[in-house]
């Protein structure tokens, strides 16, 4: 711009052939534009601010080519500041304008000439051509930078998911363990302490299997807290039932109807059995709810003489054939999950019914100790 701004200086100072030209005046205008010009780099971040400017620039122009012929020059800067400030449609007709009056002027000052035409009408072209193109790149740019920024905040997310996942699998890693060892341990030596008790009631060692039997009772009852601090936490402080109707009812939203239904008598399950079937319930209902477009969803935990069972079914669009026969991640995990407890797990699937099946068969020593270790006082 500033060597448009020169070359109109310049060409002012040579006398025309129509004779001399106001030279102080457009020399006047011109260091006038020139340091609008320059001040308009102070407006950065300031669009409206920026668009009076942009006034000021245009009207400064017009007085500059009333007085000579050669500030249509100055037009070719101005294309592009139309094009880069304006909104689209504005800044097109800004360029349009832009051409008619320098067309004009040149024209009512030199006659009307081809090259006088043509000259503005090509320069338009090719900066609305220029211009729309780095329009065209500056949003492929902002979608891409947008693009990875959105990569990255599902990695991060993905990260941390991965990092919960792995403490919450550690946790019920350990509470199987102690479940297993500790809690079943525990348990056996206050059965055999309470059987000693009750068949030698004259022993003089009597009280001293009293006092073995109430303090490992008094240790199941810390180890029954520390399996409880490592449970789900959707299991803390509730049943099985009420952490799957909780399941459910944060389901439930506009055009999702969830309800839970328990059948059978109510028992306590070992731990791994119960968050085995939580975290089950919990990833069949978030397929259910981002996946099927279902209308309605049932949740049914049947307690039977030999095995419990979870059925969680809903009406939606079934799952993808394509990815139905190999499982998909989720479908695999919960399985493994469910195997790992020497559970079974089931899909059935077709447009309109989608159905998984959880079983766990139930042993008789499991269930005993189970009631054993939820009980607060043992005789």
């Amino acid at each position: 711009m500033t060597a448009l701004v020169v070359v109109v200086m310049v060409r002012a100072a040579v006398p025309g052939d129509d004779g001399p030209r106001p030279t102080v005046a457009v020399i006047v205008l011109a260091a006038l534009f020139l340091l609008v010009y320059f001040a308009g780099g102070l407006l950065r971040g300031r669009p409206v601010a920026a668009r009076v400017w942009l006034g000021g620039l245009t009207a400064l122009w017009l007085a500059l080519i009333v007085l000579v012929p050669e500030a249509v020059y100055l037009v070719f800067g101005l294309f592009f500041l139309y094009l880069h400030l304006l909104p689209r449609l504005w800044g097109l007709a800004a360029v349009v304008a832009a051409t008619i009056v320098s067309v004009v002027g040149w024209g009512l000052h030199e006659g009307w000439t081809v090259p006088g035409i043509a000259g503005p009408v090509l320069g338009a072209i090719v900066a609305i051509a220029i211009g729309l193109g780095y329009r065209a790149l500056f949003r492929e740019a902002a979608d891409r930078q947008q693009l990875i920024d959105e990569l990255l905040s599902t990695r991060a997310t993905l990260a941390e998911r991965e990092r919960t996942a792995g403490k919450l699998a550690e946790r019920e890693r350990l509470a199987q363990e102690i479940h297993d060892t500790v809690a079943q341990g525990l348990s056996s030596i206050q059965m055999l302490l309470h059987a000693a008790e009750r068949d030698a009631p004259d022993h003089p060692a009597l009280q001293q299997i009293r006092l073995a039997r109430e303090t490992a009772a008094d240790n199941l009852v810390e180890t029954r807290q520390l399996i409880g601090d490592l449970t789900p936490a959707v299991l803390e402080g509730q049943s099985l039932s009420d952490a799957l109707e909780r399941i459910a009812r944060r389901a439930e939203g506009p055009g999702l109807s969830a309800r839970t239904v328990v059948e059978g008598t109510p028992m306590r399950l070992p731990m791994p059995v119960e968050a085995a079937l939580v975290r089950v319930a919990q990833g069949a209902v978030s397929n259910v709810v981002r996946h099927a477009h279902a209308d309605r969803m049932r949740i049914t935990l049947t307690y039977g003489d030999d095995a419990v069972h979870l059925d969680v079914v809903d009406d939606g669009v079934g799952i993808d054939p394509a990815v139905f026969g190999g499982g998909t991640f989720g479908l695999n995990a919960m399985r493994s999950r469910v195997e790992q407890q020497g559970g079974v797990m089931d899909v059935e699937s077709e447009p309109g019914h989608t159905a998984v099946t959880v079983s766990f068969p139930l042993h008789d020593s499991e269930t005993a100790a189970a009631e054993l270790i939820s009980r607060e006082e043992l005789p």
